[in-house]
């Protein structure tokens, strides 16, 4: 109980410093252009934004933005948030990430000690990378089963005699997210005068798909060298619905080895929960001081790690 005001003190300050993040990013007052300048630096392809002036951002960064960066980290997680659609900085999920992982070592430590409060100290700062890994691929998900309609559209649009910046704009009318706002942030990043090239790279670094990457490059070509950019879209088209559709036929024939490898997840840890319900002495000594409580955190871990092997032997490339 002597460690009780430390933690207490922790679990205080993590409690504080997340307020105050939480008021700041409500309070202060942020210029329109300057946030979308921003979002376009940390969005953008290294190359793209070294010819706008990156030195004197990065100069202009605060300490953590500078540290972050340092570590070679910070632009990809900034391409991570972009991709999800957060518009939290890189330093600043670092922060809740870091804060999370204090308080939850803070939590362990008080209730089980140090083995216990690094656990959950891990687990707490997982949280916000699969959060941040899971919601980024759900959207490029949903972004590429609309891209055989986006297609369409920049078909119809470029048949009818519209430019591919009208285009671009009668598609994110016409659209729902996600591809009307990738697609509004490359219309936007033209409007404050970014190349077309550039804001598309950014695009297709934000989805991260070989099917963006192909219409891209398509239009990149087209804008530069000229030609029937419809009639290629329309190829392009064709092929991406062929492999949405082959995509669908191999999710339903593995769907049995799927389920399988959900239940061969799932069941060790129902049956310890049935086991200590049934009978709690059973279960008992495998959480008594020492080094026997490893056992249970060492059977979750290679229960995790066969998960993980099932889905990736599952996850066919098309």
């Amino acid at each position: 109980m002597s460690n009780g005001p430390i933690i207490f003190a922790l679990l205080v300050g993590g409690f504080t410093a997340l307020v105050f993040i939480g008021f700041w990013r409500i309070t202060v007052a942020r210029d329109l252009a300057d946030t979308r300048l921003k979002r376009l630096g940390e969005t953008a392809p290294l190359e793209s934004i070294q010819d706008y002036n990156a030195e004197s951002v990065r100069k202009k960064a605060s300490p953590l933005s500078r540290l972050v960066n340092g570590f070679g980290f910070g632009p990809r997680l900034a391409v991570s948030l972009a991709a999800a659609n957060l518009s939290t900085t890189a330093s600043e999920y670092v922060m809740i990430i870091v804060l999370l992982a204090v308080l939850g070592f803070a939590i362990g430590f008080w209730r089980g000690g140090l083995l216990l409060g690094l656990v959950v100290g891990a687990v707490a700062g997982y949280v916000p990378i699969f959060y941040l890994s899971t919601r980024a691929k759900r959207r490029k998900q949903a972004f590429a089963n609309q891209l055989p309609e986006v297609l369409t559209l920049l078909v119809g649009a470029l048949r009818a005699g519209h430019g591919l910046s009208q285009a671009m704009i009668d598609l994110t009318e016409q659209m729902p997210p996600p591809a009307s706002e990738e697609f509004g942030q490359v219309v936007r990043a033209v409007n404050l005068g970014v190349p077309i090239s550039v804001a598309l790279n950014s695009l297709s670094e934000r989805i991260g798909t070989g099917d963006i990457e192909l219409i891209v490059t398509a239009i990149v070509v087209q804008s530069e060298l000229g030609g029937n950019l419809a009639t290629t879209l329309e190829t392009i088209s064709d092929t991406i619905r062929d492999r949405i559709r082959m995509k669908r036929e191999i999710r339903v024939l593995t769907s049995q080895q799927r389920l399988t490898g959900g239940v061969l997840a799932l069941t060790p840890a129902a049956l310890a929960v049935i086991l200590s319900l049934l009978n709690p002495s059973y279960m008992k000594p495998f959480f008594e001081p020492g080094w026997i409580r490893l056992l249970p955190i060492l059977a979750v871990v290679m229960q995790i790690i066969g998960f993980v092997v099932i889905r990736k032997i599952m996850d066919i490339e098309v």
